[in-house]
């Protein structure tokens, strides 16, 4: 993705934040004590100065009660039923090596949707709490490696493998040094 088209959604993005955190009556120090985030890192966020990581924003979802794909729902315009691969929105946190398209984007009448993700060698995302307590995660892991962390038990993906679980807690997603995984996600 161009870098002009990144900046494009990290400006959605920064106003959905802000509108989010208006809508629920929030300060930035109130969100701040919900999230875990600081002060300043969320006016750096809302004012689109700095792009978020996929921790943040897990855990600013978390405090809103949103999974990270409906507020990246709520950052993109529309969703047609058929979604040609160049039209699938992708979202990047270039600081840990993570890259997700939306193959099959959240869409109000329907519940599930899918993610194909890119985590790089030697990559950890850790989210801290389930943006809703009880979704459901099938995850498949395409290429690669891939330990993912959930209710307290690691467990080693191969390519073929599915996990599923439904998530109440922290979460981890993590690479070995030498491969990085390509992995669908479908969440209900």
């Amino acid at each position: 993705m161009e870098s002009s088209a990144q900046d494009q959604i990290d400006r959605r993005i920064a106003r959905r934040l802000k509108e989010l955190r208006a809508q629920s009556g929030w300060s930035l120090d109130e969100l701040a004590g919900r999230s875990s985030v600081s002060r300043a890192t969320l006016s750096r966020l809302e004012n689109a100065e700095v792009s978020p990581t996929a921790s943040v924003l897990g855990r600013l979802c978390a405090a809103y009660g949103l999974p990270m794909s409906r507020l990246m729902m709520m950052v993109e315009d529309e969703f047609p039923p058929l979604v040609r691969r160049d039209e699938q929105p992708v979202w990047s946190d270039r600081s840990v090596g993570f890259r997700r398209r939306s193959v099959s984007p959240p869409a109000r009448p329907l519940a599930g949707e899918a993610l194909e993700c890119d985590l790089a060698p030697g990559a950890e995302i850790v989210y801290e709490t389930a943006p809703r307590p009880g979704l459901e995660h099938h995850l498949l892991l395409l290429d690669g490696r891939l330990d993912v962390t959930v209710g307290g038990v690691t467990h080693e993906l191969r390519p073929g493998d599915c996990l599923r679980y439904q998530l109440s807690g922290p979460s981890t997603f993590a690479t070995p040094t030498g491969a990085g995984a390509r992995y669908v996600l479908f969440m209900v």
